[in-house]
């Protein structure tokens, strides 16, 4: 299925309110008019002017006084968006060390502006942060190295290991999302492929340090079904071999 884009951009405020009613749905698989309000601190007449627009433009189902759910083109929208949202707060709070509200403060105001390189940049910085948790000081400029080394590296090569390292031994293989098996969770440490896939993976939320649960394998072998934010997310078999992830499963 082949999805559209808005008949028009979004602006600010209806991409938090579309933020409002993902944060919503991933809670109680849909979202009240009354909850979106308290939410976002307006009054339930604002939040019904903007749901008519969301609607017409085909991002969410709503008819009034009813639940609100959002669309598959919706949810893809919404996804992008909280992304960037939980990577710069982690950010401003785990790197820049600003008290959690007020990073979440500054990360609502920059995640409408920053690039898509700028996004995959600071998704780098803490993949890079996962990988060499134990670096030297200066792990900016290790970490400017990393970035620029692995632009052009293969999807299929180990960051941080030669594809000719003949010393490569079987427990030390990389686990991938792929590897999981059904029931079983993981944090993602590290997304190794490039280009639009992984632009995909990083907008469907598959961030460094979110965790993932292996819902279930087709008998072919993909897709691959996962939970992610209590949604159900489907993979393709590369992609899912493209995100590693933490060894130790719950």
């Amino acid at each position: 299925m082949t999805l559209t884009q808005p008949t028009s951009p979004l602006t600010t405020a209806l991409e938090d309110y579309l933020e409002t009613i993902f944060r919503e749905v991933s809670k109680h698989s849909f979202a009240r008019v009354k909850d979106i309000a308290k939410a976002r601190d307006v009054k339930a007449a604002s939040v019904s002017s903007a749901l008519k627009r969301l609607t017409d433009m085909g991002l969410v189902n709503y008819i009034q006084r009813e639940y609100v759910t959002l669309t598959e083109q919706g949810e893809k929208e919404a996804r992008r968006i909280y992304a960037r949202h939980r990577m710069l707060t982690r950010f401003f709070n785990e790197i820049l060390k600003m008290p959690y509200e007020d990073s979440e403060k500054v990360a609502c105001a920059m995640e409408h502006s920053i690039t898509k390189d700028g996004m995959d940049r600071l998704v780098r910085l803490f993949e890079f942060l996962t990988v060499c948790p134990e670096g030297p000081q200066d792990f900016i400029k290790l970490f400017h190295k990393y970035l620029f080394a692995h632009d052009n590296v293969p999807a299929d090569v180990r960051p941080a290991r030669d594809k000719k390292d003949k010393s490569l031994k079987i427990e030390d293989k990389p686990m991938t999302i792929y590897d999981l098996k059904p029931g079983c969770s993981s944090k993602v440490t590290q997304i190794t492929t490039h280009g639009a896939i992984r632009q995909r993976l990083i907008d469907m939320g598959i961030l460094p340090g979110t965790e993932i649960k292996m819902e279930r394998l087709a008998p072919t072998g993909e897709p691959v079904w996962i939970v992610l934010d209590g949604m159900h997310l489907s993979l393709r078999k590369h992609e899912a071999e493209s995100v590693l992830i933490n060894k130790n499963t719950d």
